[in-house]
């Protein structure tokens, strides 16, 4: 698969994904994804962007100022 942006080769990674809420940040790290090696665009799949929307969902309400998690721990 080619990139959207530059058209450089996507290849499967991980990358970290950061969530600012102003009153607190979620660090979610080792997110699967597909990672352009020429600009380092990172794309998600529809089953990642639902995990992740899972896992901050449980943690923004609990949280008063930072978390960092591993994608891997959080996946059911």
């Amino acid at each position: 698969m080619n990139c959207f942006f530059c058209k450089g080769i996507q290849v499967e990674g991980t990358t970290t994904h950061t969530v600012d809420f102003g009153k607190c940040v979620i660090v979610v790290r080792n997110v699967p994804c597909r990672k352009c090696e020429q600009c380092g665009e990172t794309v998600y799949t529809g089953t990642i962007v639902r995990h992740l929307e899972r896992i901050v969902d449980s943690l923004k309400n609990s949280l008063t100022e930072i978390a960092v998690v591993n994608y891997s721990d959080k996946v059911a």
